[in-house]
């Protein structure tokens, strides 16, 4: 089997693992319980919350662990509903992942102001574009760090700035970045930021939200004092060690992977080129390493989807379709690829395991499927 999936989610590293298990088996106490027998899981959440703390400069009291990106993305936008009405307005973009765009309807639904600012064809959400839209009443704006299709980096630090003029919060969902390239969330001017571990090669059901300090959103759950308050629910202290040990290694290798990562994204485009394919790739050339969305002439996403899988590659689509009608992703649309290319659309997405050998084999597969 070739996984080019990573997108999606990625392995769980060894050491991640390793670092779990004595949480899972042998130190299983309750962080939040005061005797001797709890106080290596309380010690363990303190330097995991540290560690992730240095890795995107922030303070260690600023991270709160969540179940994931969905639920952070959730805490983030449903806030806007105790915000008062003078400044509760939600302002994102076209191309946000759906833990964003269905938390902003549902928040629409119950009165709060949204808007949806386009981006260009490459999937960039221009600061003139934010500038046009932001007002006295925008409460959160929420940009993704990176596209979960596309790959597109946005410029977070220059949205940042322009939200902090008009007095809005910002916040980034980087679920799909972080890991991946450089995250420093004092330097950006990032206020709340989302990130899920398994996009990193951690366990799945765990993640945080980067909450600035000085900033208070109204608690998640109700219920118990875990997360200093905000994010009741007894800490899942396996994962989150494991969480922290994959982020680390993914930052402490992230010069490396990357060069890798293009070198590999280089190979497959030739060997597309090569086999003659009529193909175009969307996205910006500041994307994240890995990640090739390619949309093909007259193609049938779907079905060289399920051809791929029929021959042991494991990639996903860029459009949902079924035997009805073909929908085009939300993606697509706002970047205005053009419909007989959308249709064709997939999303290979190479991480840490894949090799040159690989991409040559996904290539060759998908020449065979086509021609």
């Amino acid at each position: 089997m070739i996984y080019a999936d990573n997108a999606a989610t990625t392995k769980l590293c060894e050491q991640a693992f390793d670092a779990m298990k004595p949480y899972l088996l042998d130190q299983y106490g309750n962080a939040s319980q005061p005797y001797v027998f709890s106080r290596a899981s309380k010690k363990a959440l303190r330097s995991a919350r540290e560690s992730i703390a240095e890795c995107i400069g922030s303070l260690p009291e600023e991270i709160y662990f969540t179940s994931g990106g969905t639920e952070s993305d959730n805490w983030v936008i449903k806030s806007s509903l105790f915000m008062g009405k003078r400044k509760n307005g939600v302002l994102t973009s076209s191309i946000e992942h759906h833990a964003i765009l269905n938390s902003c309807r549902t928040v629409e639904e119950l009165g709060i102001p949204v808007a949806y600012i386009p981006v260009d064809t490459e999937g960039v959400l221009h600061p003139s574009a934010l500038e046009s839209k932001i007002s006295a009443n925008t409460g959160i704006v929420s940009i993704m760090y990176a596209n979960n299709e596309i790959g597109t980096i946005e410029p977070i630090h220059e949205l940042a700035r322009i939200a902090h003029h008009y007095g809005s919060v910002f916040h980034t969902d980087a679920v799909q970045a972080m890991g991946h390239v450089p995250i420093n969330v004092h330097d950006e001017g990032i206020d709340l930021l989302s990130a899920s571990a398994h996009k990193f090669n951690g366990p799945k059901g765990i993640g945080f939200l980067y909450m600035k300090k000085g900033i208070n959103l109204h608690p998640y759950a109700d219920g118990g004092s875990q997360e200093m308050g905000y994010r009741a629910g007894t800490e899942n202290v396996p994962a989150i060690v494991g969480m922290a040990v994959a982020l680390k290694k993914n930052i402490d290798q992230m010069a490396e992977k990357k060069k890798r990562l293009l070198l590999i994204e280089k190979t497959f485009l030739t060997a597309l080129h090569e086999f003659d394919l009529d193909f175009i790739r969307n996205g910006a050339s500041r994307h994240l390493p890995g990640n090739v969305n390619i949309s093909f002439y007259k193609a049938d996403g779907e079905m060289l989807l399920h051809r791929l899988d029929l021959k042991g590659i494991c990639v996903s689509t860029g459009s949902a379709c079924d035997s009805v009608n073909t929908q085009i992703s939300h993606v697509l649309q706002a970047i205005n690829t053009p419909k007989d290319y959308a249709e064709g659309t997939i999303r290979v997405t190479f991480g840490a395991d894949n090799t040159e050998k690989d991409v040559i084999e996904i290539a060759k597969a998908i020449k065979a499927i086509l021609k």
